[in-house]
Order: structure tokens, then sequence, then C-alpha cells
């Protein structure tokens, strides 16, 4: 801002303000009190750590909101305005503030304070850092040309543009070098993210309001030491220094520096590691933070178990835990590493190895010099290779990589031998760094295991689907709605029925994660089970309903059941609240949405299922899906279902390559957050030469006829290989339906599709069961001889009795 008088803008003026730091805990205590802020408000430390914020601080006086875009004269104008910072004490304000109030000090006039709070969060005690200054440090005469004051308010810089300001950033670290290195760098990262305090003026731009530290206190202390020594050259005694400033020389200059160039360096690390959940990119990002910054060479091992994404390693590592090195990263010459000490390697190492140390204490191992004695150790483990020129001589630390207290992993970091040897800042740096690199590794090996788990579940609880069922083909596509969960409740199914028939299922559970994939898995179960019982699809449905009610999960599902009978050419099919399926007739290349009952979704109870039959020819194909695959937010869904229709209906070289086609369709169009089920089917039929069905009656003569007649049917398909297993097959399920059926009909029919199937018909609607026949029966041998013989075999109720079946798998021509 600028004056009113007309006057040219003056350029920012560069200055610093010294600044007093308080960090107040969740009890509204005072926690650190920096030397800054005895000196501002004249408490001691010891008498201000521990004693409520709210005794030592300005409560009252605050900026209000569009204040800093007005000039003010009177000061008092700032007293009293708005939130003051009570309200940040007490927790009612969870954003910055700042703002402008007087304080009565001990033993001082009363003083203008400019402050800034800044909530903190995170799992610490620390809840608030207070910054404030003197205004009355700020003086006219401290301005060029002697232009006054109109107004002095603190604020936020959220961009670096005032003066001064590389050096604030630079710095900040440094405000609290009382507290611990993660704690400081918490509060400090926080400070960096929500603004920067300054001061702004009227007349001129910002001006930085610093901490405590840096080149002003080595000046003054310099000035202290040449007033000492000039003190003791005319035999004066030195002049008194209070208990803070005794504390403040040059080790302390090269404390904060330290200190600050530790801090930089692992804010440099933390932000670039981590950026993604990939496991391998992870530990790249880990290995190449440090090199060669901070060291020269690092190699980075983890336990078996952690690269296997077995979940987290049981028990304390011991001398036969195998560590795999997966990353070295070091800045000698191309290749000298790489035979030595190959990535990919496993071995464990021995009890006297510093490593062996570092993995079961957890705690980081310092070794200033590699001496030739421990070289050699070293060396021994690694059968045929010298590796003593690499190690000897230089410094090493190893750190250890863990999470939740348990060591996943470890690097061990070399420098050269015309570096400086780690020393305890260096293996403080290294602890910490391990730290944030041990829970960045976690997170990605916490994300690879529960991807692989999620994508274990979801596999097994979705079918493998046969390419070829009988009289169609089939394909299918599967999609996750998210990359973070693939567990979903979408699933289709095809499931063999008798008859030579496929029952196609898709369905779709809502909502997401595992507790929909469970309840998906129950629903596929009851369907897969009520169809082997051959019910009608408006009756499985009605089923399927009840049992969800039994269940009392409330989910509800949508669910598609269409059963093929290729024989016959006709598709069954009932809805339960699911979106139509497309049919692409093969004479024309047409699409349409078949018509069907809407019906309402499972678990809604009470409502009536409609079956509908579809007359098909040879070639159609039938196309269904769940509703993430054509509904998008924010687009009518008739949108996605045109859609669906016409790339259905795009003429592709195979069944894989029209899933794709539609795939590609519909998945481009962004928006898309559910999961995805596809299942395609191109319903060819059974040619009716390739099906023979006989009547007999029940009588015993008979049998001996159907025989014959089963012999004749498979030599003129060709298929005389298996007429002898046939024949006894065929014999025996006869002699059961006359002898203990009492059946007025017998119907024999045999199909050839891909295999053979042979169907055993009568209208007794009571199923043979398996006996164990001992060695004196007469009976009970028959489906012994069957379920020996056969490839598959089974039974069913029909409408007018039962069938039993098998199937023979057709010899390779």
């Amino acid at each position: 801002m600028h004056s009113g008088t007309g006057t040219a803008p003056q350029s920012p003026v560069p200055g610093r303000v010294p600044l007093a730091v308080v960090v107040v805990d969740a009890s509204g205590r005072v926690s650190h009190w920096s030397t800054g802020a005895r000196r501002l408000f004249g408490t001691a430390r010891e008498d201000a750590v521990g004693r409520p914020a709210t005794d030592l601080l300005p409560v009252s006086g605050a900026l209000p909101e569009g204040l800093n875009s007005q000039a003010c004269e009177d000061e008092s104008a700032y007293e009293g305005l708005g939130p003051d910072l009570e309200s940040s004490l007490d927790g009612r304000a969870s954003y910055p503030a700042a703002g402008r109030a007087r304080l009565e000090a001990p033993r001082r006039e009363r003083i203008d304070v400019l402050w800034w709070a800044y909530p903190l969060v995170g799992p610490g005690p620390e809840k608030l850092l207070v910054l404030a200054a003197d205004a009355g440090r700020l003086h006219a005469d401290d301005v060029p040309d002697g232009h006054p004051l109109e107004r002095i308010a603190p604020g936020f810089a959220l961009h670096t543009d005032f003066p001064g300001a590389d050096e604030l950033a630079r710095g900040l670290p440094a405000i609290l070098p009382s507290m611990s290195v993660g704690e400081s760098a918490r509060i400090v990262s926080q400070v960096l993210e929500l603004g920067y305090p300054v001061l702004e003026f009227s007349v001129h731009d910002r001006v930085p309001v610093t901490a405590d530290w840096g080149v002003p206190r080595r000046a003054e202390r310099k000035a202290r030491r040449e007033e000492a020594a000039r003190a003791a050259a005319a035999g004066l005694p030195a002049p008194r220094r209070a208990p803070d400033d005794e504390a403040d020389d040059d080790a302390g200059d090269l404390e904060y520096a330290a200190v600050r160039e530790h801090l930089e360096f692992l804010n440099e690390v933390s932000g670039r590691i981590g950026s993604s959940l990939d496991l391998s990119r992870t530990i790249i990002e880990v290995s190449r933070a440090v090199v060669p910054r901070f060291t020269d060479v690092a190699g980075t091992y983890l336990r078996e178990q952690v690269v296997a994404g077995e979940g987290f390693p049981d028990g304390p590592p011991d001398a036969t835990t195998m560590w795999h090195r997966v990353a070295l990263e070091h800045t000698d010459e191309p290749g000298r590493w790489d035979d030595v000490v190959p990535v990919g390697e496993s071995m464990p190492f021995p009890a006297h190895t510093p490593f062996f140390q570092c993995m079961t204490s957890g705690q980081p191992v310092l070794v200033p010099r590699i001496t030739e004695e421990m070289g050699n150790a070293i060396a021994s483990q690694f059968e045929k290779r010298d590796i003593r020129p690499l190690i000897t001589d230089r410094s090493m630390l190893v750190v250890p990589l863990k999470a939740r207290n348990v060591v996943l992993g470890f690097m061990i970091l070399l420098r050269h031998r015309e570096r400086p040897v780690f020393n305890d800042m260096d293996r403080v740096t290294g602890a910490e760094l391990a730290a944030r690199a041990g829970l960045v590794l976690d997170n990605a090996r916490m994300y690879t295991y529960q991807e692989s788990v999620a994508e274990t579940l979801q596999d097994s609880m979705l079918p493998h689907i046969e390419p070829r069922m009988p009289g169609c083909d089939l394909a299918t596509r599967y999609l996750p709605g998210t990359l973070l969960g693939r567990v979903g409740g979408d699933w289709f199914d095809s499931i063999k029925l008798p008859g030579s028939r496929t029952a196609l299922v898709v369905g779709d559970v809502m909502g997401h994660g595992l507790n929909s994939a469970a309840m998906m898995g129950q629903l596929r179960t009851a369907v897969q089970t009520m169809a082997a019982l051959d019910l009608p699809p408006a009756q499985l449905l009605r089923n399927l309903d009840d049992l969800a009610q039994r269940l009392g999960e409330h989910y509800l599902a949508t669910c598609l059941y269409a059963v093929y009978d290729p024989i016959a050419n006709e598709l069954e099919l009932a809805n339960a609240g699911h979106i139509p399926p497309v049919l692409v007739r093969a004479e024309d290349g047409r699409s349409e949405l078949l018509e069907l009952p809407t019906g309402a979704p499972i678990g809604v109870g009470g409502v009536p299922f409609e079956s509908v039959r579809v007359p098909m020819a040879p070639g159609d194909r039938l196309v269904m899906c769940t509703d993430g695959l054509v509904e998008v937010r924010g687009e009518d869904i008739g949108v996605g279902l045109a859609t669906l229709c016409e790339s259905a209906a795009h003429p592709a070289a195979s069944m894989d390559a029209a899933c794709d086609t539609i795939i590609r369709a519909l998945n481009t169009r962004g928006g898309r957050k559910d999961d995805v089920a596809l299942l395609m089917a191109r319903l060819n039929g059974i040619a009716p030469e390739d099906v023979a069905h006989r009547s007999v009656a029940p009588e015993p003569a008979e049998v001996s006829r159907t025989r014959a007649l089963v012999r004749e049917q498979l030599t003129a398909w060709g298929l005389g290989a298996l007429t002898g297993p046939a024949e006894l097959m065929v014999g025996e399920l006869v002699t059961n339906a006359v002898r203990h059926a009492r059946t007025r009909s017998v119907g024999v029919r045999l199909v050839r599709s891909g295999t053979l199937v042979c169907e055993v018909e009568d209208d007794d609607q009571r199923l043979p069961t398996l006996l164990n026949a001992g060695p004196g029966d007469e009976f009970g041998r028959g489906l012994r001889v069957v379920s020996a013989l056969a490839g598959e075999w089974g039974t069913s109720r029909t409408g007018s009795g039962k069938t039993v079946w098998f199937e023979l798998a057709l010899p390779r021509t």
C-alpha cells in the first residue's frame, strides 16, 4: 500500500525485526519459550514454560477483515477489532490469525505487540505456534527519507516476493532450536504452507520478520567479546552477561547452521520420496534422494517377505534372515559395483557385522572408518568377490528402515575417503531419514499387499469362463472401478445345464468394497446352486430375492439371468432391475436392446419376476453388461446404451476383438467410477444333424435295442471309438429307468457339440442316487459305472420328470 500524499511509490525496504517464538500445547500451557520471547515479554524461560499462555501473551486485538487494504493513522484502531489471540489459544480459530495489541510487561512500559498465530495439526502435543514482534522497534527514523509510517500491521505472505524471503525460508527451521527434529520440522512445514510472517507498511512493501538468529546475533556476540577483551586489557571486570546470552557463542552458531542444514536436507528428501505407491519406484526415489547430497554410496536391503508382498514379516530378524538387495546408487564410475554387489541378490548377515547390529537393535550404526579388519569380515560374506577395495577406509552409516517398530530393511551409506566422516549429527540425520523412508516404504508395501489381496480376492470370485459352451462361444471382460480398490460387486458367470443348455448371468451388487464383494460371492454361489436345479429364470430370481431377504445384509443387487437352448435356438430371460442386454442379429448386423420386464432389484422383496422367450438364429450375439460400462455421472444413461448398441454391431475378427471394441468405445468417455462386467455370447446353435433322439418302451427287452441304436448313430458320426463306453452307460441308465422308475416312456438323446452328450429321460421325478454296492449285492452298480467312465454326469428334474445325462470327450482328429 502507498500513502495518499501523491508521492511516487518507494521501493521495498529490507529489514528484520527480532521474533519471539512461543509454542502452546493442547492444554493451553506454554511448552516452548524462546530467547526472543524472554526479551520481548520480560519473563524467563523457566518461569514461562508450563504456565497458561493467557497469563503471558496479549489476548486481545486482531486485524479485522479488510483492514490490510486500508490506511489507518490511529494505532488504537487495531485494539479489540475482530477475533483476538484468545480465539486461537482456546482452539476456537482453526485458521492462521494475526493481530496487534498493547501489553503491560514486567518492569517495562506498555509495549506494542504484533502477533501471528498458527494452529498446528499432527501427532505431537503442540497445538498452536505464536510468533510475536515489538512494533516499537520500527520508528520513523528507520525509514529512508524520513517518510512517516501511517500504519504497521502484521500479515501473511504466501509468495516469496519480498526482500529477504529466500533467507527467511532457509532460516525458518531454526526458530525452534530446542525442540526435537521431528517436531520442529512438522511445525515449520505448516508455517511454510500457511504463509510467512511479514509486516506491512503503508509506504513500503513487505519487510520480513525473522527469528532472533543469524548475522545480527553473531554481530552482537562479536561486539560483546570485543567489549570483554577491551575490559580485560584495561584490567576491568568483564561485563556481566545474561544466562541466556552466555550460551550464545560460536559453537551455537555452528549448531544452528548444522540444524538448518539438517532440516533443509530432510525437507528436500521428504519432497522427493513418496510420489508413488509403487514399491520399486519408492525404493529408487529413496536411494537417489541421498546420493550425492548426503552420501556417495547407498545400498538398500529389504526382507524377502516385504519384496514378495507377503505381508508384515513375522518375528525379529536373525542371522538366518534373508535380505534382498533392491537398489544400489553410487557416484563411482559406472559398473564398478554391479559385478560385486548386483541388485537382486539375497543374502543373510552374520552376528559380527554392523548390519546385523542395526537390523536387530533398530538403531543406526556409525563406523567412522572401515578398518582393514572390518573390511575383511564384511568381504567374507561375498564368495569369490573381493569387495574390500570398495569399502575399506570409507566412512559407513547403517540406518534401519522401520515401520511400526518392525525392521523392514536397512540402508548402507558410504562416503569416499576424501569426504568428512559421518558424525553424530549425521547419525541423527540418517535416523530421521530412515524413519521417513521407512514409513513411505511401508505405505507402498501395504498398498502393494492390499492390491495383491484385492486382486486375488476378485479373481477368485470371478469365474474363469470357458470360451466354448454347447452351441455358443463366450468372451468376458472385467474392469475395476478405481485403481485403489479392485474389489467390487459386479460379476458374470456361465453355467452348464442339462440338455446342452447354458445359463448366462450378469449381476451387480450396489456399492463397493469388501462388503459388496462378499455379498456378490454369496449371490453368485446361490445362482450356481439354483441353476443346477434347472429352475426357470423367473423362479430362480424369485428364490434369489428371498435369499437376500434372509441374509439381512440390506444390500441391493441387479441381475440378468438367461438360459440358451442351442437345440431349440431359443433364449429365455428374466431381469431383476438390470440394464437390458443387446442382441446383434447375424443376418443383417442390426443391434437392438431387448425389451424385457425390468423387475425390481434383488433384495427389495415381494415383487414378481417374469420370463421372456426370444427366438435366436445361428450366429446372433448377445451382449450383457453392468451399468458401470454405460453410465457416466452427469450424462443420461440413454447415451451410453446407444453407444453400446452401436459398438456391439461393429464387425470384429473375434469375440475378444468385439469385446475390446465395446470397451474402447465406452471406456474412453471419462467419468467412469463403477466396476464393469461384460459378457458376450455368440449363439451358434446345434445343427439338427448333430442331434439324435429315440423313444423306447419301458421294457427290459428294449435295453439291448437301445444299445444297438447308440452304436449305429455313433458309427454314422464317425465316433466308433466311443461306442463301447457309450453303449455300456446308456444300457445302465435305461435299465435303471425301466426297473426303478416304472415310467410310461423312456427317451434317449445323443448330442454332438464339442463333446458327446447322452441324455436318458423319464417321467419319474425321483432322482437316482449313487450307492455303495457290496460283493453280494445284485443292484447299485449302474451309476458307479457311469461315474467311472464318464467325463461328467448328472441328474436334474424337468417339468415332466427327470433327466440323467453323461458326457464323453470326442476323440482327437
